[in-house]
């Protein structure tokens, strides 16, 4: 069994903010198709009957639990490609896929959009990821799934509260789907590593560890003990954009998250090292597009009246 580092994967899961996620439970009688977009994140959690995937889901670890002795039983090479009730199913995009119905199935179908920096999960995870009896590895967040979306919509409007609700139920389920396929043995050899390098995995942790620091491309050189041009080379190659630029894509993401838990522009904007809170609406408009106190507004979740 391959072990996963706690701090590491501590460190990935850190990362992961929802922009979206818009959850619907989805019926399929028998033989019927659920394409799956491939420009996008999907979740599928089986609530009932079976599926299988085309193409196959192909080789890839399994996790299977006997939900009487609760057994974990791991295939590094399984090659099962039907799922039952309770297994749960994450599709990172990239190619054209589809969900076929071997039998009557009701699906819990969650559509996800990551914050910038969360998007590093794509280069670490596989293309997808199969939790074959995840209601008993992880049944709180199981249950979650199970009801997160409206069997029928249109008979049921949706509170005006319901979208940050799902979208932190979705981070629920997600981070949990990932640290039972991690956490059990199904990560590759050296996961989690967003660049596969040790020394710069250390300046990527220490980022995120302390956005706010002043982190200049020497200092960074120095935690990866490189020299200066060396680290601005392999950096980009390994991670795919500046050191600059990965340190203002972090910054950001945790300024949203500070903005939608109601603390102000100003001290935003001295814990994540700006000079002056001109610079950092500045930096924060140049990514998002927004100046903080509108995207503040625009992210704002309505009371219900």
């Amino acid at each position: 069994m391959v072990t996963v580092d706690a701090d590491a994967l501590s460190q990935v899961l850190s990362t992961v903010d929802l922009r979206v996620g818009v959850a619907r439970r989805t019926s399929l009688p028998a033989g019927a198709l659920l394409p799956i977009p491939h420009d996008m994140i999907t979740l599928v959690y089986i609530a009932e009957g079976s599926v299988h995937g085309h193409p196959p889901l192909g080789d890839g670890c399994r996790l299977d639990v006997d939900p009487g002795s609760r057994r974990l039983t791991i295939d590094p090479q399984g090659h099962r490609d039907r799922l039952v009730a309770g297994d749960a199913f994450l599709m990172l995009g990239g190619s054209p896929f589809a969900l076929e119905a071997e039998e009557a199935a009701s699906l819990m179908v969650v559509d996800l959009e990551l914050a910038d920096a969360a998007s590093q999960l794509r280069a670490v995870l596989p293309e997808f990821i199969t939790v074959t009896g995840f209601d008993a590895l992880e049944p709180a967040a199981a249950a979650l799934a199970e009801n997160m979306g409206l069997v029928d919509p249109t008979t049921c409007p949706v509170r005006q509260g319901d979208p940050l609700i799902c979208r932190m139920m979705a981070t629920t389920v997600l981070l949990s789907l990932i640290r039972a396929w991690a956490a059990n043995g199904c990560a590759p050899q050296g996961w989690p590593s967003l660049s596969n390098d040790p020394f710069l995995d250390r300046v990527v942790e220490a980022i995120h560890e302390e956005p706010g620091r002043d982190w200049t491309v020497e200092r960074l050189a120095g935690v990866s003990a490189m020299s200066r041009s060396t680290f601005a080379e392999r950096f980009r190659n390994a991670v795919g954009r500046s050191p600059a630029d990965y340190v203002t894509e972090v910054r950001v993401d945790a300024a949203k998250r500070m903005l939608d838990a109601g603390r102000p522009v100003s001290e935003i904007s001295r814990e994540l090292g700006y000079a002056s809170d001109e610079g950092f609406s500045r930096a924060f408009r140049r990514r998002t597009g927004m100046t903080p106190s509108s995207w503040r507004m625009a992210h704002r979740t309505p009371v219900p009246a």
